[in-house]
């Protein structure tokens, strides 16, 4: 069975990946759908965040990276999957992803959404925590994969 893991991923976090391996071992393919999100004015280019994410899983033959730029559930409908994963960290992200999984189950009812938790080491690591770091130049090597720290050197951003 083949499940989505849809986000934004900017940047692509510890946390991420926490439930982005841990759903790999549960589907026989997982597709990371980095959704463009022009509206949350990103760090990095869709094509940064699907190298970065294409990197980090380069050594899961059942994870792809895929971007995208239209409603998810249509997305999901052209990969085949009936599965949406979704992560929680906090009853705040509960409100607003039961909001989101009733609207994709209004436009296909057929689309299942499965809420995952992070383990607890990451469950308050967020893209957004991140970037108000980097910001700062504050060291964020503990809460992303070294690919993302690699890449931010390349780009000479100052992340320790």
């Amino acid at each position: 069975m083949r499940a989505i893991y849809p986000g934004t991923f900017d940047p692509c976090t510890k946390g991420h990946l926490d439930i982005l391996l841990r759903s790999a071992g549960i589907f026989d393919e997982v597709v990371v759908a980095v959704a463009r999100n022009a509206s949350k004015s990103p760090l990095f280019s869709l094509q940064e965040r699907c190298a970065i994410l294409q990197a980090c899983v380069r050594e899961y033959p059942n994870i792809s990276v895929v971007g995208f730029d239209e409603l998810l559930v249509d997305f999901a409908r052209k990969q085949g999957a009936k599965v949406v994963i979704r992560g929680l960290r906090a009853v705040s992200d509960f409100e607003y992803e039961l909001q989101m999984s009733y609207a994709n189950q209004s436009l296909d009812e057929e689309l299942e959404t499965l809420y995952l938790m992070p383990t607890l080491q990451y469950a308050f690591v967020s893209s957004s925590v991140v970037r108000n770091i980097i910001e700062y130049g504050g060291k964020i090597s503990h809460l992303v994969p070294m690919e993302v720290v690699e890449f931010l050197k390349s780009k000479e951003i100052e992340c320790m």
